[in-house]
Formats: structure tokens, sequence, C-alpha cells
């Protein structure tokens, strides 16, 4: 059984094309939605935006191997990106890093039921140094001491990444 996306994903695919003369400017928010609708982007899921876009999977596969926010395995409910760029990094991030991994027993890109760990490389709140994001909820001037809380409202309230579209 191939993938499809939903009516909905394809209104929003199509109204995205009509936006703009080439189809490339549309992969990104595609390859979004389609890992809203299916949890990750398999190849399968790939091929379904290559082929949507009329673009060959080579460039859409580019496109998700690039971005640390395309998942091609499944992923807990919760993707937790510690950002340990400059700024995060001279604030402590690793030390955040290591004791988000340590309350979660996972390691960066690992994943449970509950989360999924990337230590990424920006997510632009520098001025509140060191930050996570998860889904749309920021957690800025992290200390290391706050991972517990921060995994138990997680837990209380999950923020998906399918949240923010």
């Amino acid at each position: 059984m191939s993938l499809e996306f939903s009516e909905q994903a394809k209104a929003k695919i199509e109204a995205l094309r009509e936006r703009y003369p080439i189809a490339q400017p549309v992969v990104i928010p595609a390859l979004h939605l389609a890992q809203a609708e299916f949890g990750h982007l398999s190849d399968e899921a790939i091929q379904l935006v290559a082929r949507t876009l009329e673009l060959p999977y080579a460039h859409v596969f580019g496109v998700v191997t690039f971005y640390t926010m395309f998942r091609r395995e499944p992923a807990g409910t919760n993707v937790l990106r510690v950002c340990t760029n400059v700024s995060c990094m001279l604030r402590g991030a690793y030390d955040v890093l290591a004791s988000i991994e340590k309350a979660s027993g996972l390691k960066a890109g690992e994943s449970d039921d509950d989360f999924h760990i990337v230590e990424e490389e920006c997510i632009a709140a520098c001025a509140n140094a060191p930050a996570i994001v998860c889904g749309t909820k920021y957690f800025l001037d992290v200390e290391p001491d706050q991972a517990e809380d921060i995994l138990d409202d997680l837990r209380k309230r999950p923020r998906p990444e399918s949240e923010v579209l």
C-alpha cells in the first residue's frame, strides 16, 4: 500500500504551489506535512513528496538528509532540540544536554515513546542561551538542574512537532 497525503495536506501543498513559479520552494513545507502525517520520512514518504512536487527523488532526499528537523526514523512524541551552537555552548549547553540525557536515559539521537533528543546547531534563541525547543515551546536560560522539570512538563503537556504546522 503506497502512502498518500490527506486531502487537507494536498490542499496546503497546492496552495503553496500557486505561490511560486517552481516547485523547489515547496519542498520543506511539503516535507513538514509528510512528517506530521506519517510520523517520519521513510523512503516511501520522500517518494510521495517528490512525486507530488514533480521533483527528482535525489533532490528531496538531499533536503531531508541536510536538515536536522527531518527524521528518517520514528521518534518519541516530544522532540527536544538542545542548541549547542556557540552562544549556547559558551553558556553551558553541553552541561544542559548531559543533564537532559541523564534525566531521560537517552543520548542525543535516541528515542523512546516520550522523547527524542537532538543536538541542534541553532534554534535562534541566542539572547537566552542555553535554550531548548520542543514543538512550539521554548525553554530559555536553561540550567542543568532544570532537566527533570522540563521532562515532567513535557510528559504532562506533550509538544509534538506537528503543532508547529
